[in-house]
Formats: C-alpha cells, structure tokens, sequence
C-alpha cells in the first residue's frame, strides 16, 4: 500500500486569497475577500524548506487567488527567509504584470506561469469582478514579459474539447511564445459545479490532435503529451513499475493563516460535517515536518489511500495516473473511497488513449 512520503517535492503557497478576475470555472471559495499572509507564515515553512533544498531540488509554488494582487512589498516580504536555493513558481492571470513587476520576476529568479485559455474567443469565461473581458489585460501582461526576455510557462483551461480546438490552441500557444503548456479539462470542483462528463471520443480525439499538433512542430513542451510518452516508453522498457513513486507526494498547501491541507491544494478553505475543514495544522502552532509525519492519522487522508488501493486493484490505468486525485474524488462523488471520476477519465485515461490513438493511426499512414 502507498503511503504518504514525509518530505514533500514542492509547497504551495497562498500569499492572499484575493483574485482580481472572476472566472467562472474557478474553484477558490474566497478569491473576493483580501486575506493576505503574513510574514510569520512564510518564516514558519522557509526553515523545513531550506532545509530540503539543501538535499535535493525544492520549488515553492505560489498560487491563488492571485498572487500579485498581494502587492511587490508584500511578496518581497514573504520571499526573503527562502534560501537562494529554493527554487520559487509563480501562476498569475498576468494582467497585472508591467515593467515593474518583469523587474521584480527577473530580480528575484521567479518562474512564471501564465494562466489563458487562447485566442480572444476563448477567454469568455476569464472576466473581471465587473463581468469585463480581460484578454487584453492579459496580453499586455505577456507582452511585458516577452519584452523582458523573462520565458514563461501558460496554463490553458478547456471546457469543451472539440473537433479542431486542439490545432487552434497549439497554433496559438507557439505564437504566443511560451516554453511550456499545460492543458487542463475543466473540473468540477469547490464552487465551480458546471459539468465536467463529455463524451469519451471527443476527448480522446482531443488529445489525438494535440499530439498530432505538436508533432508537427514541437517547439514548446507539452505537459500532458510528454507525460504520456515517457510512460509509454517505460512500457516498452518493462520499467513502468518505477514510474510511479513509492509514496505519494503530500503537497502541502500553506493557506494565508498557515494552515495546511495535504494531496489538493483544491481541499483550501472547504469544510465537510463528516471531514471537517481537511487542515492537518498551522505552521504557526506546529512545524510542518512534524505535521506531514502525522498525516496518516486523518480519517479522510486514511480513506482515500484505500481509495487508491481500490484504483491500483481495478484501473488498467493506475500505473499512468496513480489513482484519482484527492479532491476529484470529494467534489464529484463526496467521498475519498471511490475510484473514477470525470478528470481522471477526461485528462488521464483519454489522454493516455488519445496519444496512442495517434501513434497508430500515425504507423498506419506511414506504412
């Protein structure tokens, strides 16, 4: 049986929860109100954290609401008791970014990633608290990088996979420059409760198409497809047994007041009369080492590790995915027990499908 590992690879962190945008797929239960974190917060998880960057790679990722909106001071502030080492990630809605903010990315080695959904007519559902398109807000933000020289990584949602959406996207995102892409199926999770079932050849040929897409210029990483071919090259290899960690990373997510929730930084800021609020701590009360130690002890985190062994007994797939994410299987079954959801179909198994759907049809074409 997996357990939990004790050293996590990366922490996120939540330097406010206030986001200036009001999309309506977002999960965050709180982007309205300005709940910022305070230094104190950040002092508490540099110490264990440089510790861990001392043995190997760390990164802290800081994320949501938006972290911008915290201010530079502020950030500054949370930065300085990481050591130079720690490597720091950034998911910004770029729409705040100017010159003095690609100064203060540069200056503090920070690794930015955009979230855009492509070209203008995707972004419907990217508005701001006004209900204002916010495309143009968010291209200039790219442009203030791209004319900083500062590379940058994009996250792209999709509500609707579609036959050509994929081709559109690629081409896009080439354009637009950046070094890596991430694809996100939208899910149905927090306060965002819109459908997340499609049909399964839809998106399975939406990933065919993204591979298909790549192939023919494969300037940018793609996340999900290069995934997928690095497992499939471990089948070939007979390693596939390896690709998965022994045990699970916690991914400790450090909310604005220092608590911490495990497995989904998703799980932030909810509550549930059988689980309670899902927080395993505060940093400010108890070290996160010690906390991370003890995780095994909660009731919902010992049910959806046997949610987990119920997906390694009943998935064909569980050596690609590793089991359904913690907070997929809370807000769309309720439960951690359960097994398939609507994301691991959408963005593990069809994905997995749709690149060798590509792979084949790709041998037949060229035989």
């Amino acid at each position: 049986m997996r357990g939990i590992a004790t050293v996590p690879t990366y922490v996120v962190m939540q330097p406010t929860t206030l986001c200036n945008l009001d999309c309506a797929y977002c999960y965050l239960p709180f982007r309205a109100d300005d709940r910022k974190m305070s230094p104190a917060v950040a002092a508490a998880v540099a110490g264990p954290v440089n510790g861990w960057s001392r043995d190997s790679r760390f990164s802290v990722v800081w994320h949501g609401g938006e972290p911008l909106a915290a201010g530079r001071e502020h950030l500054t502030e949370l930065l300085r008791p990481f050591a130079p080492d720690v490597e720091h990630h950034l998911q910004t809605n770029a729409t705040l970014i100017d010159d003095a903010w690609c100064e203060f990315f540069a200056a503090n080695d920070i690794r930015v990633s955009v979230s855009v959904d492509g070209p203008r007519a995707r972004n419907a559902d990217r508005v701001t608290r006004g209900g204002r398109p916010s495309y143009d807000r968010i291209r200039r933000g790219i442009e203030a990088l791209r004319r900083h020289g500062i590379p940058f990584s994009a996250l792209c949602v999709v509500n609707r996979p579609a036959p050509g959406l994929a081709t559109e996207l690629y081409d896009y995102f080439l354009d637009l420059g950046c070094e890596v892409l991430g694809i996100n199926i939208e899910e149905t999770e927090g306060v965002n409760l819109r459908t997340n079932d499609h049909p399964a050849a839809a998106v399975r040929a939406f990933w065919a198409e993204l591979v298909a897409a790549w192939r023919r210029d494969p300037r940018i990483h793609l996340r999900e497809v290069e995934w997928s071919l690095r497992y499939a090259a471990a089948v070939l290899d007979g390693t596939a047994d390896a690709v998965l960690p022994r045990q699970l990373d916690p991914i400790p997510t450090i909310g604005y007041d220092g608590s911490v929730v495990l497995l989904s930084p998703e799980l932030a800021g909810f509550s549930d009369p059988r689980y309670g609020d899902f927080t395993s701590g505060n940093v400010l009360a108890t070290p996160l080492p010690e906390i991370l130690a003890t995780a095994h002890r909660l009731g919902w985190i010992r049910e959806f590790l046997d949610g987990v062994e119920a997906c390694r007994s009943s998935c064909p797939y569980f050596g690609f995915c590793g089991g359904a994410h913690a907070a997929n299987r809370f807000f769309e079954h309720g439960r951690f027990d359960g097994t398939q959801t609507n994301h691991c179909r959408n963005s593990k198994i069809r994905l997995l499908e749709g690149v060798l759907d590509h792979a084949r049809d790709h041998e037949r074409s060229a035989a």
